[in-house]
């Protein structure tokens, strides 16, 4: 009754609002169109709310509408129910009210995916797997997780009791809420005795203080080379990723501008502060999950010769959101500009004004790519992203691993590990053993994780194209034979891609003791990436020559 009456509020201010337009807007097509449209719209829900023979829910039409409406925009605009305002804060702050855990399901059981360090459920004990029953007297079983995570957060200081299932099991875990920051930097360290690095993962509120932070320490640690890792980082505050670069770069530097529609979303961005080392060789790690405030910083590097740039295209995602206040404290993210880099290039890859038949923003073809150039003369490219000075291939795995992992069973052999072990080295000391290894293809010998091989899949679809084009009958035999010899045996790419399995069984074990930090180190000494990396950095009269004129990037 309390929804029903608030959206007929909202419908009547939407008529009244309209009819006071109607007597302004006639000199203007556009706003009459918007005021008509109103109308009509609210005009719509009403009747559906009268007369639709089932009960209806105004609210979560109207919501569904607005939804819809959004979705032919691009995929940044995005309304933010009142409900939904928490969720955001956190998304754009880091900071929430909680117990400071990583929650999912896997394979149709809600569980605890990773506890954050040195925060309530990882200081009460709980543990990656740990299966939720109960949050406080409720039982959570077959709850959605978002629901169980409303459950979890609320205000500082204030308590809850949760109960899990660990193995065979049951546990009564009492916990205190707290604030809950989480760094933009979950690990920093030396790869070598003169190499930094940085794992910078989310550009919220502090991402250049933790980045500033980490850089001065490892510079007290006798670092003389950087490496600084955005890849697979999705972006977020720009005024984070404008005092990223101001770390590596002189006071009164432009790193971005943003262009909109209206006036005041137009503006300039400029490094204000003295750098923190302005001459450290430096890289910059990316790949094609590195998007916004990333491109922006690994972009003004690149643009300034300032850094070189290691791994593969980034995202391309060069659009600026504000969140705009509504009515009853809901809000709306939208798309208000494009920004640019200090080349002058914009590196959107996708044009959402220009729409293919099926709905999609088109792709920027080559052909309208524009060349800019670097401060030092290098030629670069707009519309597409940014390109690496230096490209590494990205890393394929074999359908059994895939397969292994998806399935959640090297998830669940690392959480009979840690049951069974109290501790293990540091991560770049642990290895899986033959000896583990052999453990776990034994315990998979009861377990279902059949696959199809990519060889498998292309005689598939061609028997399949024979069949349609009436050709199989005459190729049949062959395709028989064809299928007779690349049969997959289970058991003998478990032999054949045993180092592979073992990297992901290690990381999965590693996780349980030493969080999202340890896999990140345990990374470095097998990373392509970084041994690319460290190649680049070795030898500093290569490392110069990258950054001449001479090449497109």
């Amino acid at each position: 009754m309390l929804k029903n009456r608030k959206i007929l509020v909202l419908l009547l201010v939407a008529l009244l609002g309209s009819g006071v337009l109607f007597s302004f807007v006639t000199k203007n097509d556009k706003l009459f169109a918007i005021a008509k449209n109103l109308d009509i719209f609210a005009s719509l829900v009403r009747e559906l709310d009268s007369y639709y023979v089932d009960d209806i829910d105004p609210e979560e039409l109207v919501t569904i509408g607005i939804n819809a409406m959004l979705e032919e925009l691009d995929p940044y605009t995005e309304y933010i129910p009142e409900e939904n305002s928490d969720d955001f804060r956190m998304m754009t702050t880091g900071e929430y009210g909680g117990v400071g855990a990583l929650i999912g399901n896997r394979t149709g059981t809600n569980m605890i995916l990773m506890p954050y360090k040195g925060f309530p459920a990882q200081e009460a004990g709980l543990r990656i797997g740990d299966e939720l029953l109960k949050v406080d007297s409720i039982d959570v079983r077959e709850f959605e997780t978002a629901e169980i995570s409303k459950l979890l957060k609320g205000p500082a200081n204030t308590s809850l009791k949760v109960k899990v299932k660990r193995g065979e099991d049951t546990l009564a875990v009492d916990l205190t809420r707290k604030k809950i920051v989480i760094s933009n930097v979950p690990y920093y360290g030396m790869i070598d005795d003169k190499t930094g690095y940085i794992k910078l993962t989310d550009f919220t509120t502090n991402a250049a203080a933790d980045v500033r932070k980490a850089l001065v320490d490892l510079k007290s640690q006798g670092a003389q080379k950087l490496v600084l890792d955005v890849r697979d980082n999705p972006g977020g505050i720009l005024k984070e990723a404008v005092e990223v670069v101001n770390l590596f770069i002189p006071k009164g530097r432009e790193v971005v501008s943003t262009k909109g529609k209206l006036q005041n979303v137009n503006a300039v961005y400029k490094t204000e502060k003295s750098p923190v080392d302005k001459d450290i060789p430096l890289v910059v790690l990316i790949n094609e999950r590195s998007a916004s405030a990333s491109e922006i910083v690994a972009g003004a590097l690149q643009d300034y010769d300032r850094a070189v740039l290691v791994g593969r295209k980034t995202f391309g995602k060069g659009l600026v959101q504000s969140t705009v206040p509504l009515s009853y404290n809901s809000q709306v993210k939208l798309t208000t500009a494009k920004y640019y880099i200090p080349s002058g290039r914009l590196i959107q890859a996708i044009d959402y004004s220009n729409k293919d038949e099926d709905g999609q923003g088109r792709s920027i073809p080559d052909s309208l790519r524009n060349e800019f150039k670097t401060k030092g003369g290098r030629i670069v490219l707009d519309g597409a992203g940014i390109e690496p000075d230096q490209s590494v291939e990205s890393r394929t795995y074999a359908p059994i691993t895939f397969s292994l992992v998806a399935r959640g069973l090297v998830f669940d052999f690392a959480n009979k590990f840690s049951r069974q072990h109290e501790e293990i080295p540091g991560p770049r000391k642990f290895k899986v053993s033959e000896e583990l290894y052999g453990e776990f293809v034994e315990w998979l010998q009861d377990k279902e994780y059949d696959y199809t091989t990519r060889v498998e899949k292309t005689i598939a679809d061609l028997e399949k194209y024979a069949e349609k084009e009436k050709y199989f009958d005459e190729i049949q035999d062959e395709i028989a034979q064809l299928k007779k010899s690349v049969n997959h045996n289970k058991e003998q790419d478990l032999i054949t891609f045993k180092d592979e399995i073992k990297e992901a069984l290690k990381d999965e074990i590693i996780t349980r003791y030493y969080y999202q930090e340890g896999v990140v180190e345990a990374s470095l000494d097998r990373d392509e990436e970084i041994k690319k990396t460290l190649k680049v950095l070795e030898d500093q009269n290569q490392f110069a020559m990258i950054l001449k004129p001479g090449k497109k990037k």
